[in-house]
């Protein structure tokens, strides 16, 4: 966008040197200028070199502010600095270290209360200005004349504040950004105690203070918000009477507009919103109390939490009946979409591999969940008429015939004499066997009326064993202990119904 040919621009730039120190030169030589350009300007008794800060009517604004006259006092802009020109003045300013240390020494040795904080070079070499910062007036002439002896240069000494060194020195502050001070703030508004009391602040001096050792100029940023929050809430200078006792004031939150107060010997605090506050004290200069501040509060807060707790119920039932429908669709689609194709490859299986089962009892070679499994016969099992026949109870069976287990268990006397009237039993000869042989035990033993098993029926046929010979040990359980599973060379391995 093009700049109208009758509009002429402010020629007045605001020019940045060493510190943050800004002042205004006049461009009359209409130079075209840009924001950050290195220019040479003039100085009493001699040239410098500074940066072009601002340009235009913002200058105009800048000058009002600051208050300073357009007039004949603002001196001039010479040039653009030049190669040589940067070249001597980046040569001056890599002697300011040197120079600011052997200033500090002289002061030492002349015991003087002053703090050199930092020496700023002319562009042209013919002047040194030195910066400090004292509590009480100095005499620093006999430090002058050493300091040009020393340095063969003119001396200017100016004091400054702590807040202006600290702006000149640079550093980073509490907050984790460069210091307001030596970034943008210019003007040093004091900050007092008071801005830290409304805005409810601890009074504890390292959190308040900055690195220029006074209080914080952020204290005043917020204070014309936290003045105008304050309008309405009311000053508790004396504690408030209730039937509860006097409650006292311990905090205050500005925006919220919340009030805690606490009772003589209870450490629990109460909050107590600002429109409580005024009716409280309202009825304590009619005379009447309350029987309790935070009773509105306390009623709020149960109201709050059982409508939290029926909007999470309700959320919760919600959540089951969504789950509820996706289970019920989900069935819905395993009875009609998917029906048909597990019927349609059950067929096929059914077809590809056809048994006699499946071709008389189930054509569609479907499995029916309501009817069992058939299971394969095992050999030497009962038959399948003898296992569905019902079992007799025990109170049922003759007293003469046998137990299912295939023992025999005789009544018992009701004439037997108690154990402890019995006589003692007699003793058996020795060298006979305590076990009888097997046809004494046989004919012993009453007949039944029915095999339990065949194996039973079996055991009965074998050759009775001669007498006074036992069963050897190790032939006991081999059927069972050196059984291997499909070795049937080896005469371990046969089963119970093999070996008889």
């Amino acid at each position: 966008m093009e700049i109208p040919v009758s509009f002429k621009e402010f020629d007045v730039v605001e020019v940045r040197f060493k510190g943050g120190r800004k002042e205004f030169f006049r461009n009359i030589n209409r130079l075209p200028l840009i924001t950050g350009d290195a220019v040479v300007v003039d100085v009493p008794n001699g040239h410098h070199i500074g940066h072009v800060s601002l340009k235009g009517e913002l200058v105009r604004l800048q000058m009002n502010k600051k208050k300073v006259q357009n007039n004949d006092e603002i001196r001039s802009i010479y040039r653009v600095a030049t190669e040589k020109d940067m070249e001597k003045f980046n040569a001056a300013r890599e002697q300011e270290s040197t120079t600011m240390y052997r200033a500090r020494a002289i002061v030492q040795e002349l015991k003087l209360k002053m703090k050199l904080s930092d020496v700023e070079y002319q562009a042209d070499k013919t002047k040194a200005t030195f910066f400090y910062s004292a509590e009480d007036r100095v005499d620093f002439r006999e430090l002058i004349k050493k300091l040009a002896e020393e340095f063969k240069i003119r001396i200017e000494m100016r004091q400054i504040s702590l807040r202006h060194e600290a702006g000149r020195l640079g550093g980073i502050g509490s907050c984790g950004r460069e210091l307001c001070c030596s970034t943008w703030l210019t003007d040093f508004r004091s900050v007092s105690t008071t801005a830290a009391r409304y805005q409810n602040l601890s009074l504890n001096p390292s959190k308040l203070s900055g690195q220029c050792g006074r209080l914080k100029c952020c204290l005043n940023y917020e204070l014309e918000t936290y003045m105008d929050a304050l309008k309405d809430i009311p000053n508790v200078n004396r504690p408030l009477q209730t039937k509860a006792g006097e409650a006292y004031l311990q905090k205050t939150d500005i925006f919220r507009r919340i009030m805690w107060f606490g009772y003589r010997g209870d450490s629990n605090w109460f909050p107590v919103t600002v429109e409580r506050v005024h009716e409280v004290m309202k009825m304590n200069s009619a005379g009447d109390m309350p029987e309790n501040l935070a009773e509105e509060v306390k009623k709020q807060q149960q109201a709050e939490v059982v409508d939290f707790v029926e909007a999470l119920e309700g959320n919760l039932d919600r959540l089951d009946d969504q789950y509820k429908n996706k289970k019920k669709r989900n069935k819905k689609k395993g009875k009609g979409g998917s029906s048909g194709t597990t019927t349609a490859a059950a067929e096929v299986l059914a077809q590809a591999s056809p048994t006699p089962e499946t071709r008389k009892d189930r054509p569609s070679g479907r499995l029916n969940l309501g009817e069992p499994r058939p299971k394969p016969e095992r050999p030497g099992a009962r038959p399948a008429a003898a296992e569905n026949k019902p079992r007799p109870e025990r109170g049922d069976q003759p007293k003469g015939q046998s137990q299912p287990s295939g023992k025999n268990r005789p009544e018992r006397d009701p004439n037997r004499q108690p154990r402890e009237n019995r006589p003692p039993r007699a003793e058996k000869p020795q060298g006979q066997n305590a076990r009888p042989p097997q046809e004494q035990r046989q004919k012993q033993a009453p007949q039944a009326t029915a095999p339990t098993s065949s194996a039973a029926v079996e055991g009965a046929e074998r050759t009775p064993r001669p007498e006074g010979e036992q069963r050897p040990r190790k032939s006991r359980n081999r059927n069972h202990r050196n059984r291997k599973p499909g070795n049937s060379a080896n005469p371990s391995s046969t089963t119970k119904g093999d070996a008889s």
